[in-house]
């Protein structure tokens, strides 16, 4: 083969080549000297985070300014374009500038490479030891891991952890909104049984409830339940409708959410055998059927095949051939939750008092008497709100402008429902995105959780962390109750923790475990459904600049959790999820079947891509092409 002599470069090539060294140097030279001033001293950092707070300071100052111009003049020249350059950002600069001096036969600049602590090498490395500190060993086959939610069912059956350790669970996540110190402690013993018996690791993660912001109880809705069975498409029953006749003013045993309680005096039960048939009027006057079922110490079960309607005070007959008839009356019927229907255009009160909300009051002709209020579970945000910002109501669904403030209420015009309305119910979230509200970040229900927490976990999960002072406090509380030993996970739920990331980040690192979640189902809402895959995309290169392992969270794969069935669009963002050092499964009946497809997927991608760089494998498509 003949050898190829390189040519010289044209006068007009030197000198564009000259002018992007010089802009790379200057470049260069600015990110220095804004690194070179933090807000605190490094030395306060973690030994082992020192270097990742200093390749961070770096690259926000990278992205301070806009560079788009410039790395289409690098792509030009066959150099990296500085678009995967998070993880080690000075030493990827220098290799660029060394490599362009090289070419113009310039000098080196004495200090390029000196003010660089990290070579390219060291970035990556320095996230995987990162991640694996905080979220335990990589498991087989793929470095992503998974973080499982768990149900309040897991504290008495075992199998259930058991069996999603088995099929690929590497972090368990206790939410400490939920059930109480005793179950959990089930939860961690019944993990620990079954890491004994796999040989496994699992880390253990445990989330503070924070101050979540929610709407407060409502007037109750008609003393009427709606019984029905369950038909099929055609109209026809496959499924009775279940119900549980207890004693009048007993409490009901636990039950199914498929089965309705309705008191009726205790002398009637008594008399109640299996197979009779309890007749009844409900209460649009139909003529309906009960068949006893079951009869037990506490009641009796009994189905129907026909839809009714049952108000307290409904007549019940008992009628055999061989005896007289029985009578009695429904005495109590589970109390409705009453709800609020918005529409656009209507007004919302929001008050600080505990009063239970109620819908809007017309007068005969329609007019406004009163409108809709509702009070939120944190009086004290409602004085520190404004006119114009925004308030949405559960999960986004329902959302308004404030036009007035008093101290102990405000009122919102509603901008965002349903044509025909929208259900406001009680103990929905409430986000005021725009408004800087005072409120500390760890409750005093999170300082009580935290000695249990340091005692049995690995690691404490933050919930709507919106500041560096939230971050020392949660430290100042570890600190106390001995739990130095623990990791911390900041999540990112708020557009004001969004905003502060980078402080965050650089207040969290005085500890040597060091986490983020992406809680994308506050942070949709808080920065708008839009401009939730930027906001993500952001998350993750800031994090990936520090070294610091993101966990990808919310509506993971929920459809196929939830429903047994996976809709195509979360199979796409379960791939994205990837671009994670762990992924968070949330809890539902099918959540093994949706673990072990996650498993599935995340294996599979790890042939594909790392982080935001494609790994070219051979295609066995582009074989087809011979």
């Amino acid at each position: 083969m003949d050898e190829i002599t390189p040519r010289a470069l044209t006068a007009s090539e030197i000198e564009y080549m000259g002018e992007l060294l010089e802009d790379l140097t200057n470049l260069r030279d600015s990110l220095c000297s804004i690194a070179a001033h933090p807000p605190f001293s490094l030395n306060e950092l973690d030994s082992g985070y020192r270097i990742s707070a200093e390749n961070l300071l770096h690259y926000l100052a990278l992205r301070r300014q806009d560079i788009r111009l410039l790395q289409q003049r690098l792509v030009t020249l066959g150099f990296s374009s500085l678009g995967r350059s998070e993880s080690c950002v000075l030493p990827t600069l220098d290799i660029i500038i060394r490599t362009l001096s090289l070419l113009l036969g310039q000098p080196l600049k004495a200090d390029c490479g000196e003010t660089s602590t990290i070579t390219i090498q060291d970035g990556p490395l320095l996230l995987l030891q990162h991640s694996k500190e905080l979220l335990g060993a990589t498991p087989e086959a793929r470095n992503v891991r998974i973080m499982v939610t768990m149900p309040t069912e897991s504290a008495q059956d075992p199998s259930i952890i058991r069996d999603l350790l088995k099929v690929g669970m590497n972090c368990m996540r206790i939410n400490c909104a939920h059930d109480d110190p005793e179950t959990w402690l089930k939860m961690i013993n019944n993990l620990q049984t079954a890491k004994e018996e796999f040989g496994q690791s699992c880390q253990v993660f445990m989330d503070l409830g924070g101050p979540k912001i929610r709407t407060g109880e409502i007037e109750p809705g008609p003393h009427v339940v709606h019984v029905h069975p369950k038909r099929n498409e055609y109209g026809i029953t496959v499924f009775p409708a279940r119900i549980l006749l207890v004693p009048e003013g007993s409490s009901a045993p636990e039950i199914s959410n498929n089965q309705t309680v309705f008191g009726v005096p205790k002398s009637f039960l008594q008399k109640l055998k299996r197979f009779d048939e309890i007749r009844l009027l409900d209460a649009r006057h139909k003529s309906r059927k009960w068949t006893v079922v079951e009869v037990s110490d506490f009641g009796c079960r009994v189905e129907s095949i026909k839809t009714c309607y049952v108000v307290p005070g409904t007549p019940l007959q008992l009628k055999e051939k061989q005896r007289p008839k029985i009578t009695a009356k429904i005495t109590s019927v589970p109390k409705q939750p009453g709800f609020i229907v918005l529409r656009q255009g209507d007004c919302l009160v929001v008050t600080a008092d505990s009063n239970a909300g109620h819908s809007k009051h017309l007068d005969t002709q329609g007019n406004l008497v009163t409108p809709a209020t509702i009070s939120c579970t944190m009086p004290e945000v409602v004085s520190q709100v404004h006119p114009g910002e925004s308030v949405w109501f559960d999960d986004g669904k329902i959302g308004g402008v404030i036009e007035k403030v008093e101290t102990d209420r405000f009122w919102v015009k509603i901008q965002h429902a349903r044509p025909e309305g929208s259900k406001l119910r009680a103990g929905k979230g409430m986000n005021l995105p725009d408004s800087q509200l005072n409120v500390s970040s760890l409750t005093p229900t999170d300082i009580s959780h935290l000695t249990f927490i340091a005692k049995h976990a690995d690691a404490v999960q933050m919930s709507f962390v919106n500041s560096a002072h939230d971050v020392t406090l949660l430290d100042e509380a570890l600190s106390r109750v001995k739990g130095d030993h623990l990791g911390i996970v900041l999540k990112i739920e708020t557009r004001r923790g969004f905003e502060n990331l980078p402080s965050m980040l650089l207040t969290a690192m005085r500890r040597p475990k060091v986490g983020v979640m992406i809680a994308r189902g506050d942070l949709a809402v808080e920065c708008g459904y839009e401009r939730l895959a930027e906001v993500q995309e952001e998350i993750l290169s800031v994090c990936e600049a520090a070294h610091v392992p993101v966990i990808w969270a919310t509506q993971v794969l929920e459809n196929l959790a939830q429903k047994g069935m996976p809709s195509r669009a979360e199979i796409s963002d379960a791939v994205m999820a990837h671009r994670a050092e762990c992924v968070m499964l949330n809890k539902g009946p099918h959540v093994i079947e949706a673990l072990g497809v996650l498993d599935s997927i995340l294996k599979r991608m790890e042939q594909h891509q790392t982080k935001k760089r494609a790994l070219l494998r051979a295609l066995r498509l582009a074989q087809n092409g011979r």
